[in-house]
């Protein structure tokens, strides 16, 4: 069992990094194409230097940010022994310092990871979670949401989110600048025409594929938090179990954000979009089916 994880936690990060590459793709690509229309190479320039310092701000708030925006508040040891109890020794296992605990009120079962490193983690449960998991559940799913931690996934899907909106507001200027009108370049030239009607469908296209990568992303990384949780374990049937509940549970948390939703280990809309096209509906989902994650983490035992 031990060599089948470690063989899927291999393929989802030479996956995830892929993905990512492809991503860089997109965004020199449309960088090229607006330096390129305003005749300044400055811009692409800029445009590097914005994108590393917006990266440097979401790596020391972003944990601030995505706890507050979710309504966690510190768990409180007394009374929640179990949680504390479980999350010690899963940390130790895993070689990990104990992140800081927190609870959202809300019915839900769900949990998240967040935090820039290892030492200025911290794991966020909601009250349905505590209340609905048996001990091997909560095992499975603070395994995984340590293995979120451990795998450094939070860095990455941190500059995943500035890079989709660093594309889009890339994207929104070219496209208001073809509008009016503004440009360096000779765009009554053939080659300049060809170009520009080049450039406007990139830009409108862009946003979607930078979109569907980080998504991608996000999906990998959660397969990939599945096989190190059980790794830590050394007990899939408890994630497996504790996945089955949630998916069960099927209505929405009380106050879900577009923004955080993918660090949660299931979607916190609920489940939706079942009546539309499969294979559409999969590229814009923030989460693999549960069904999948479910025979991936079979395939495991």
């Amino acid at each position: 069992m031990a060599k089948t994880l470690y063989q899927e936690r291999f393929q989802n990060v030479w996956k995830t990094w892929l993905l990512m590459s492809g991503f860089l793709i997109v965004i020199i690509l449309l960088g090229f194409a607006a330096s390129w229309y305003f005749d300044s190479a400055a811009i692409l320039y800029a445009a590097v230097a914005f994108s590393l310092f917006m990266n440097f701000l979401s790596y020391w708030h972003a944990d601030k940010i995505a706890l507050r925006v979710n309504r966690a508040k510190p768990l409180p040891r007394e009374g929640h022994e179990r949680v504390y109890n479980t999350v010690e020794n899963l940390s130790i296992a895993a070689g990990l310092p104990m992140p800081k605990l927190y609870i959202i009120d809300d019915p839900a079962p769900n949990a998240f990871a967040t935090g820039r490193n290892a030492k200025h983690a911290a794991v966020a449960v909601t009250s349905g979670l505590l209340q609905m998991m048996n001990q091997n559940e909560l095992e499975g799913v603070l395994a995984h949401e340590l293995s979120h931690v451990g795998n450094k996934d939070i860095l990455v899907q941190t500059v995943v989110v500035v890079l989709v909106g660093f594309v889009a507001i890339l994207s929104d200027i070219f496209l208001r600048s073809t509008f009016w009108g503004i440009g360096g370049n000779d765009r009554d030239s053939r080659a300049g025409i060809i170009f520009m009607i080049i450039g406007i469908i990139f830009s409108i296209l862009a946003p979607i594929v930078a979109t569907i990568i980080q998504l991608a992303v996000s999906r990998k990384r959660e397969f990939l938090a599945d096989a190190s949780g059980a790794l830590l374990t050394r007990y899939p049937e408890g994630l497996i179990s504790a996945l089955q509940k949630i998916d069960a549970y099927s209505a929405p948390m009380r106050h879900p954000s577009n923004a955080t939703a993918h660090m949660y280990i299931a979607n916190p809309f609920g489940s939706k979009g079942k009546s539309f096209s499969a294979s559409i509906s999969r590229l814009f989902m923030t989460h693999p089916p549960v069904a999948d994650r479910i025979a991936a983490l079979r395939g495991m035992e």
